[in-house]
């Protein structure tokens, strides 16, 4: 329920400007404009990217920029609702989403994971039948049921070592134990690197999440889940389609804006994407928006000129607006098992990500990966793909994790 994502700080108000640099639009400037969407076109002769070394401080030149760059119809979502905002919590609404105690929820996550179970904790039941003893040969049996579940050697490796010395220390025999044990281990790795993900609203200007990872993971789809998630928490959002050399994906990403009612900044096909994300941040800053989501070229991870774009695609954030990305996501296909691992390595060497959505775990009998991933890179798992539809994006949660997956 993005508990990682929290209202900035409310500053002490020492002038109406002050307050306004802080908290969103007023409540009686959102019902004062009408609530069908109102379609923005804006036409002008397209320029490269800006230089780095530019001075974009004033906020006019920042509109006329993205006056001249924009050239595709975007739509602005409605406004909200009247809300009362809250004088005395940094924490955002949550996100209307059952809880995750609830029984149907968790039954549903346990009924996505089956494939992942019948791999992994199936057969570690199968191998526990009838054995009456903790043995060498056990442990053999188990390392290879890990190893293929996608946890990789390393982390399998650690995993075992654990347990025997907990087998030795408290005398253990019965290899139904060993079972609570592994359950018990494989969640403290998971939460041991599942650091705090707290994340807060800058002082100034939208949230910026840069999204990234290879072709066919899923990122355009992601985003548009994520999309529903910051709006149930009360937050107005803008999508940028920074992905401008394939070309369905501005219309992808077109018609997810359109089933969220959210804008969508887009330029023709073959623009610089740093063109697309200067433009949209500048507009993004003009219209307060809350969150801004920035859709980008799916490339493989190997390529070093295409990995470079997307350095660039972020040093341009940074001069539109300090501070920028203040998270970059990438989004891995969980059924690519030990290649993601590697993706993750990659795009973290050459950007630095801030967290992981993993998607498709509802295809996949290699669920290790969870485990294996956090371990790897020691960078919280944000989000769990367990199905196609908008609220099969979840937000991931450890323990119900271990859980699910564990279920008889």
């Amino acid at each position: 329920m993005l508990g990682w994502f929290k209202k900035k700080k409310k500053q002490p108000a020492d002038s109406p400007e002050e307050q306004e640099s802080v908290l969103p639009e007023s409540n009686v400037e959102k019902n004062d404009k009408s609530h069908a969407p109102e379609k923005v076109t804006v036409i002008a002769e397209e320029q490269d990217a800006p230089e780095e070394s530019q001075d974009h401080s004033s906020a006019q030149t920042d509109l006329a920029t993205a006056a001249e760059f924009a050239s595709e119809e975007v739509v602005k979502p409605p406004p909200y609702d009247s809300k009362e905002v809250a004088e005395d919590t940094d924490q955002l609404s949550p996100l209307k989403e059952p809880a995750h105690s609830s029984p149907s929820v968790f039954k549903k996550l346990a009924e996505r994971l089956s494939q992942t179970r019948k791999s992994f904790t199936h057969r570690i039941d199968e191998l526990f039948l009838g054995k009456k003893e903790i043995d060498a040969e056990l442990f053999d049996d188990l390392e290879e049921i890990l190893v293929t579940a996608d946890l990789g050697i390393a982390t399998t490796q650690e995993l075992l070592e654990s347990a025997r010395r907990q087998v030795k220390r408290d005398a253990l025999s019965d290899p139904q134990t060993l079972k609570t044990i592994l359950k018990e281990k494989i969640k403290f790795l998971i939460t041991n690197h599942q650091h705090s993900a707290d994340m807060v609203l800058p002082e100034k200007g939208p949230f910026v999440v840069m999204v990234v990872g290879v072709n066919g993971v899923g990122k355009t789809t992601t985003i548009g889940k994520i999309t529903k998630k910051f709006q149930n928490a009360g937050q107005s959002v803008m999508l940028v389609a920074a992905d401008t050399f394939r070309a369905a994906a501005s219309s992808q990403l077109k018609i997810w804006g359109e089933r969220n009612d959210v804008k969508v900044v887009a330029h023709h096909e073959g623009a610089d994407p740093s063109s697309v994300v200067f433009d949209a941040l500048a507009i993004a800053k003009n219209e307060k928006y809350d969150v801004v989501l920035v859709d980008t070229a799916g490339r493989l991870h190997t390529k070093a000129n295409l990995m470079e774009e997307l350095k660039k695609i972020k040093r341009v954030m940074h001069k539109q607006l300090e501070g920028a990305p203040h998270e970059i996501l990438l989004v891995i296909d969980a059924t690519t098992g030990q290649n993601g691992i590697s993706q993750a390595l990659l795009f973290n060497e050459a950007v630095g990500i801030t967290g992981i959505a993993l998607t498709k775990l509802d295809g996949t009998a290699k669920g290790g990966i969870v485990a294996n991933i956090t371990r790897e890179l020691n960078t919280p798992i944000r989000f769990i793909g367990v199905g196609e539809q908008i609220d099969d994006l979840r937000d991931f949660d450890a323990d119900e994790f271990i859980e699910a997956l564990f279920e008889s």
